[in-house]
């Protein structure tokens, strides 16, 4: 089993990255497997609506929208991690999930995901709010904590030393790896999906 990890940040060598290179090392030791996705500096694609998303993700490619789309199919879980800028994820990350989920949002379904927000001071419960909402509309069981996923820190070095912060973040990995281990068994012992109705769209504007 593995996680797959967005470092929405444009250090990849941050504060964000420190928070979720504590969950991976937890991961790890609970025999789950890891990945960080790095966004980069590179600009990023608002999603228009255009509606020409393919079984390969998102139809524009200068970015890297459908390699992180690529290696979802073949994950298991998802945590995304943010700085916070005034009090809200960086539109970056916002930017570049739109369009993952609007173009290959049925392939995240069951899995689940967890958003970690990474700041100086303030700001990180309302962009947790905002990333968890990805989730609820894409069938994700959700992953929580003994705290919210935040952690303080302008720099990496002043990451670590949020003891309780970096406890939140392996305690999150704890309960991760826990839910990757349940589905496990519920797949073992033949539990299926739930059936999905999809033929019901109420559009009033005309």
């Amino acid at each position: 089993m593995k996680v797959l990890m967005l470092n929405g940040s444009a250090n990849a060598n941050g504060t964000t990255f420190t928070a979720l290179t504590e969950i991976g090392k937890t991961l790890e030791q609970e025999g789950i497997g890891y990945e960080i996705f790095n966004m980069g500096g590179a600009p990023v694609r608002d999603c228009i609506g255009c509606g020409q998303c393919s079984e390969k993700g998102c139809t524009f490619t200068d970015d890297g929208v459908n390699e992180f789309v690529s290696k979802a199919k073949e994950v298991d879980g998802f945590i995304f991690g943010t700085p916070v800028y005034y009090a809200h994820p960086s539109g970056r990350v916002l930017s570049f999930l739109d369009r993952v989920f609007y173009s290959s949002g049925r392939s995240f379904a069951y899995k689940p995901g967890a958003s970690v927000a990474v700041a100086r001071r303030g700001g990180s419960s309302s962009s947790l709010e905002v990333l968890d909402k990805y989730f609820g509309i894409s069938q994700m069981p959700v992953v929580g904590s003994t705290y919210w996923n935040m952690v303080y820190g302008r720099k990496g070095c002043e990451a670590v030393l949020d003891l309780e912060g970096m406890q939140t973040m392996r305690n999150l990995a704890r309960n991760m790896a826990w839910m990757l281990k349940c589905f496990e068994a519920g797949r073992e012992k033949g539990i299926e999906l739930p059936r999905v109705q999809r033929e019901d769209r109420t559009n009033f504007i005309r």
